[in-house]
């Protein structure tokens, strides 16, 4: 159409005398405007371009959500079918009740039901009740942290429940592809939006300061896209992705763009709507929170110099197990205070012992073997974990780990004492886990 709007103006500069040049602009102006008016009714006349038909998407490509909720918290509530989207589950509630729910959630943007959106809201409501205790159990920690982080930047709240779809709101979730901490950042985006990643520190696991970069990216996504649904599926595959998606579709409706998605991103936003209708409705469902350990109040001190995890548990009695699950952004339990101000996190039943403690004593216990140049080199150099990706073989080699099968009343903290210069962290990392086992796990132990 553009072609046809040049050409024709071409011919008609070409037809004038050189007198038509004299015109005033207002008859120039006029000329133009009935050439652009010719184009327009020439444009009526041509076939409607389609839209290029829907990606086809290898096997590998298919959906991975579920595949991260399995992984990440080790639970198997259900067999999860190889694709939800063309899945058919069967609810103890009728789609009437299901609509009139969804309609009396007030959300932020229309949910609409279908066979889709219906799926995800069974999955989360009714066939995963050991994760979504869990979840339940996390809320009275995570949820205000993070509703006061959204409303800073005047963000809808409901966007919290995200976090559910990426980690199960686990912060010491880990991808097979390398995205880390409760909202799954990988290590460019979060570079991008000013996450520290050091030897010492990867604030992709700090909850709080990756909340804010996820609030951030949100907000740009909206600015950009400028529809909710849309948003919300850049945070799994991009805003670039999405945009290509929408071109393709000829639409910014995003049941219009959603065969145009990524595979693995298409049942994003149905998964939203999911897990903020079992967040919703969860009582009706019979679900209880569990009991995760986390306290529903914390303190924060400002930490100047370098400290051990094991310096605190051990002269103020704090256990190196709460200090991990609270503070799991210092990779190696070790507090990088000289380097610059870091937070420290503790329950509020803590932090009396914690203040209670006395500074040069806390600082000095076994400060020359817990923090010794050679130890802060050596985190500051670490030795590459073998990879799943380098071969079965590597990994399975019995020079490089033993291995301990994990027992009733185990923890990652106890299992790692029983093995000299070890900690949780360097189990998780090694295994690529996070801090939640279950009986009868094989937890790699790597030789020195």
């Amino acid at each position: 159409m553009r072609r046809i709007r040049r050409i024709l103006l071409a011919f008609a500069l070409l037809g004038m005398s050189a007198s038509a040049y004299a015109q005033t602009t207002d008859a120039l102006r006029s000329r133009i405007d009935s050439l652009r008016a010719l184009a327009d009714s020439l444009e009526a006349l041509l076939p409607r371009e389609l839209p290029a038909p829907p990606p086809v998407y290898s096997q590998a490509e298919k959906d991975s959500l579920y595949d991260l909720w399995c992984a990440s918290l080790h639970t198997t509530d259900f067999d999860v079918p190889e694709n939800i989207d063309s899945a058919h589950f069967a609810s103890r509630v009728s789609d009437e009740v299901l609509m009139a729910r969804l309609r009396a959630m007030n959300p932020f943007f229309t949910l609409p039901f279908n066979e889709t959106v219906k799926n995800y809201m069974v999955v989360y409501a009714e066939k995963r009740p050991k994760s979504m205790a869990r979840v339940l159990g996390l809320s009275p920690y995570l949820m205000p942290m993070m509703e006061e982080t959204f409303s800073r930047y005047g963000l809808p709240l409901e966007l919290k429940y995200m976090s559910i779809i990426e980690s199960m709101m686990n912060p010491l979730a880990v991808s097979r592809a390398g995205a880390k901490g409760m909202w799954q950042f990988m290590y460019k985006t979060a570079k991008i939006y000013g996450l520290e990643i050091t030897s010492f520190v990867d604030e992709r696991l700090d909850v709080v300061k990756s909340t804010d970069a996820a609030a951030r990216y949100l907000r740009d996504a909206y600015q950009v896209l400028g529809d909710w649904p849309l948003a919300i599926s850049s945070y799994n595959c991009g805003m670039g992705n999405v945009q290509k998606a929408i071109r393709r579709a000829g639409s910014r409706d995003f049941w219009a763009v959603y065969p145009y998605l990524p595979a693995e991103t298409r049942g994003y936003v149905p998964a939203f709507v999911g897990a903020y209708y079992a967040m919703t409705y969860y009582k009706d469902y019979g679900l209880v929170p569990a009991d995760v350990g986390m306290p529903a109040q914390t303190d924060t001190f400002h930490i100047r110099k370098n400290l051990h995890f094991k310096q605190i548990e051990e002269v103020a009695g704090i256990s190196e197990e709460e200090l991990t699950r609270l503070n799991p952004q210092y990779i190696h339990e070790i507090i990088p205070g000289s380097e610059g101000p870091c937070v420290l996190r503790l329950a509020y039943k803590s932090s009396a012992a914690f203040i209670a403690a006395d500074p040069d004593s806390l600082y000095a216990h076994r400060a020359s073997e817990l923090l010794s140049e050679q130890i802060l080199k050596g985190a500051d150099n670490p030795v590459v974990a073998p990879s799943p990706h380098r071969g079965t073989a590597h990994a399975s080699s019995s020079s490089s780990y033993s291995i301990y099968i994990v027992k009733k009343g185990d923890t990652l903290t106890k299992i790692a004492s029983k093995y000299p210069g070890m900690t949780a962290r360097r189990l998780m990392d090694y295994n690529h886990i996070g801090s939640v086992i279950k009986v009868g796990q094989k937890i790699k132990i790597p030789r020195k």
